[in-house]
């Protein structure tokens, strides 16, 4: 017997994307296109494959717009992480750092420490598979990659930098590049604008560090660059309608102003913006709403501007000192600069460099992420079974030392082996809760890929879903669920301009069924996982029973809750969406 649908999704509650009401329906799939919605029930006869989804939820799958796959997605391209939690599409190239004109050595440096991916698993892999050097090379590449999910990309500024430049020169801050020079970073840009890339991304947050031997613990490229070389780069970007997605100098409040006029619409076309990342931090409590009314001015302005903003406690994992907050200031900065542990143990005991450090830590006007408070810091592991689940403050006054004399102590002690957590912001749910309101903001920003050891944000589709479903059940809705569901799904695909977000027919079938009930588990715990084909483990997020079965273009990429053995090998279930 022939069947008209391969398959059939009954009585589900369905979301289309766009933000308007669900409603139980029937949603049948055929040659990787939703075929048919329907309020009446289908006949399971026509289907292959027929999934009962009463009680559950039907979505379109969710789009991950923050993450740094870069180097995974050339070995490990079912990208397995992600998919798990129902995300379908996912953007590399984000924060200055795609790996596409740079050659490998160049392209490993300026990734690996930033991202905190080790540099001895990343280097051979570009070593031993980078063949491209354009933008439409990658795109061809890729398509030849057996994806998991969908791929859209940014053309990093440091990547076509080095490529222009060289890695010397591009972090040299007295190396103004030529006209040939600007003109080559130029056709760089167009050429990845044409091959689909949804525009270019920046960094200005000097902390940011480079790896390896010629330009240790140098900036990343994009941080030298000056605002002519960047006007000439947005104005491609205004001109084909494409995004800027930047970061921020976090030290240095007033660089904002070089987005802000770069973003302003007033008397000439918006070029679409989204920067790094609006939060309220513990340590700063101006940064919220001076964000918030940056976002506000640009808008009214005639911008089109988003900021990215992460709707769960940003917590992060530390090993001993290693942890890039604490490049910040001058006394961590000095410390993470040194690679050898014995140089580095010497200066940690330096009575010099510890009053450096107190007077660093003591500080509170200074501009900063972390909220330098000690007893805001839980030990997580650690030789010494006693401190463990203890804040260091506690373990301070306990030993009758300053607390940062306690802290450096413990990191000559133990090194890595001491492991801590502290969470620098979005602590508070009632100011989560406002947050996600604002229109001028995309949900987005979960460094999927990145930070191995130290976040774990791969669930977060599901947290933002879980905080607008908690606020509904308590009789204080701040949104309906379908608007939560299209924020995370068709809002970023009009947004970026790319064909994902949307479950109608004749969509694409990237889609999600959930079950509701799953939410009530912690969604933010953490644990380990293997990290294919690295060799090593990461910080990952596992939420049973919530994602049931995910759908990429079509094809069952997980199914009962698990992920399906064929993902990311041949055929692939994503391909890479270029920009409309």
């Amino acid at each position: 017997m022939t069947t008209r649908y391969d398959v059939l999704i009954q009585r589900g509650r369905y979301f289309d994307g766009t933000g308007g009401p669900s409603a139980i329906s029937d949603v049948a799939i055929k040659d990787g296109r939703v075929f048919k919605v329907s309020a009446d029930t289908l006949d399971a006869a026509q289907a292959t494959r027929v999934i009962d989804a009463t009680g559950l939820w039907i979505t379109p799958g969710f789009l991950d717009t923050h993450t740094h796959y870069d180097a995974e997605v050339i070995v490990s391209p079912s990208l397995s992480e992600s998919v798990r939690h129902g995300v379908t599409t996912v953007l590399v190239g984000s924060c200055s750092l795609s790996m596409v004109c740079s050659d490998a050595e160049d392209a490993s440096d300026i990734f690996t420490r930033v991202e905190t991916v080790p540099r001895e698993k990343v280097l051979p892999i570009l070593k031993q598979h980078k063949t491209w050097r354009t933008a439409r090379e990658w795109v061809d590449y890729i398509k030849t990659r057996p994806l998991g999910p969908n791929l859209i990309s940014f053309l990093g500024h440091s990547d076509i930098r080095v490529a222009t430049l060289g890695l010397h020169r591009a972090t040299d801050r007295a190396v103004k590049p030529t006209e040939a020079e600007l003109q080559h970073m130029e056709r760089l840009l167009e050429d990845a604008l044409d091959a689909g890339f949804l525009g270019m991304s920046t960094m200005r947050l000097k902390w940011d560090k480079i790896d390896g031997d010629r330009e240790w613990s140098k900036s990343l490229p994009s941080t030298y660059a000056r605002f002519a070389e960047m006007r000439r780069l947005n104005r491609i970007l205004r001109r084909r309608g494409r995004v800027h997605q930047g970061a921020p100098n976090a030290a240095n409040p007033f660089q904002i102003f070089e987005y802000i006029g770069a973003a302003l619409g007033w008397l000439r076309r918006p070029m679409k913006m989204t920067l790094i990342a609006l939060i309220e931090l513990k340590g700063n409590i101006t940064v919220r709403p001076m964000a918030q009314m940056v976002s506000r001015l640009i808008n009214a302005l005639g911008g089109n501007f988003r900021w990215q903003f992460l709707p769960t406690p940003f917590t992060v994992y530390a090993d001993g000192i290693d942890v890039v907050f604490f490049e910040e200031f001058g006394a961590g900065e000095m410390a993470l600069d040194l690679r050898n542990q014995v140089e580095r143990n010497e200066l940690l005991k330096d009575e010099a460099y510890r009053r450096n450090f107190r007077k660093f830590y003591g500080e509170k006007l200074s501009p900063r992420v972390w909220q330098r408070d000690f007893g805001d810091a839980i030990v997580l592991e650690c030789p010494d079974g006693s401190l463990v689940g203890r804040n260091f403050a506690d373990i301070a006054r306990e030993r009758s030392v300053h607390v940062v004399d306690l802290f450096l102590d413990l990191v000559v002690e133990f090194g890595r082996a001491l492991r801590w957590y502290t969470t620098v912001g979005n602590d508070r749910e009632a100011t989560l809760l406002k947050l996600v309101q604002d229109p001028r903001t995309l949900i987005t920003f979960s460094d999927a890929g990145a930070h191995i050891r130290n976040m774990a944000f791969y669930n977060l589709p599901l947290r933002f879903l879980k905080l607008i479903k908690g606020a509904a059940d308590r009789g204080q809705p701040v949104m309906t669920l379908e608007k939560a569901i299209w924020r995370l799904t068709g809002e970023q695909g009009e947004w970026f301009g790319i064909d994902a977000g949307h479950i109608r027919e004749g969509d694409r079938a990237d889609l999600v069924v959930l079950d509701p009930a799953g939410f009530d588990q912690d969604l933010q715990q953490v644990s380990w996982a293997d990290m294919e084909n690295f060799g090593l483990q990461r910080l990952v997020n596992r939420n049973p029973g919530l994602v049931r079965h995910v759908f990429i273009n079509g094809r069952t990429a997980v199914s009962d809750g698990e992920v399906m053995p064929e993902l990311g090998h041949e055929p692939g279930f994503g391909r890479f969406l270029p920009a409309h």
